[in-house]
């Protein structure tokens, strides 16, 4: 409960910030460049090496990491709640096909899949969510097909079955509802991986670009910069560490609510 209204607050800051600072996100302060936290400026968080507002940039980049993982998340849940879903329900060879073409793109470099993505479609935001969130399904996929396979000779299942309800149907409005409590507690854990994943992009260069930003690409301008103005690293470091504890014990507090045998 506490990481939850920690994350709240910061989502609330991350869209309320940027309005309480005079500095836009690619204003230049001339005459204050890399300058350490201050009040007199209002440059709350300090400036970066080309005389940005970190407090803004920082805020903008909270925006657009959360806006990814959510996304990716999203995009992920649909295509291996589908497929697993599916999968699980029909079995027979047609589990066996759509299982093997998962244990392939298991053996595919994940991060390096998603760059070559990147490389070839382009850094946009729009494409970094897709990329991400179109490779990352398939521990979901897994994860819904097991329990579909426990779920398919249920009673209400069956009687779905004998009372004639096509098969979308049953997996939708019977398999799918009852597969949902892991599915909560895994997307909680998938979305801090997500970041982390665009967090490395963005340090390559990979991921969002000017005059966006993100706390990956914050982090990878203030390691060029850590010796002499430690607060470009320090601050985008800080919020993306305690973004991925209040989402890792959000998900650990879910598991322990949606799962009575672990209590």
């Amino acid at each position: 409960m506490a990481c939850g209204v920690v994350l709240v607050l910061l989502v609330l800051l991350a869209l309320v910030g940027p309005a309480l600072s005079p500095w836009a996100i690619d204003a230049i302060d001339w005459e204050y460049f890399p300058g350490p936290p201050t009040s007199a400026n209002a440059h709350w968080f300090g400036t970066d090496a080309s005389g940005r507002d970190l407090f803004v940039r920082v805020l903008f980049g909270v925006r657009i990491s959360l806006l990814v993982a959510l996304l990716a998340t999203a995009v992920s849940l649909a295509i291996g709640v589908t497929w697993g879903a599916t999968a699980g329900y029909l079995g027979g060879r047609i589990d066996e096909l759509m299982m093997r073409f998962v244990d392939v793109l298991y053996a595919l470099p994940y991060m390096f899949f998603v760059i070559i993505l990147t490389v070839i479609f382009g850094s946009n935001i729009f494409m970094i969510f897709i990329a991400i969130g179109a490779v990352g399904w398939l521990t979901m996929a897994r994860i819904v097909r097991g329990q579909t396979l426990a779920l398919r000779h249920r009673e209400f299942v069956e009687a779905a079955v004998v009372a004639g309800v096509p098969t979308h149907r049953i997996i939708a409005r019977h398999v799918v509802p009852n597969v949902i409590g892991p599915v909560i507690v895994y997307a909680t854990l998938t979305i801090p991986q997500i970041i982390l994943f665009e967090s490395f992009l963005s340090f390559l260069g990979l991921g969002v670009q000017e005059p966006l930003t993100s706390l990956g690409k914050l982090i990878a301008e203030g390691a060029t910069e850590m010796e002499t103005s430690p607060w470009m690293l320090i601050i985008p470091a800080a919020f993306l560490a305690t973004l991925l504890f209040c989402f890792n014990f959000i998900g650990d507090g879910l598991r322990d609510a949606l799962d009575p045998r672990d209590r």
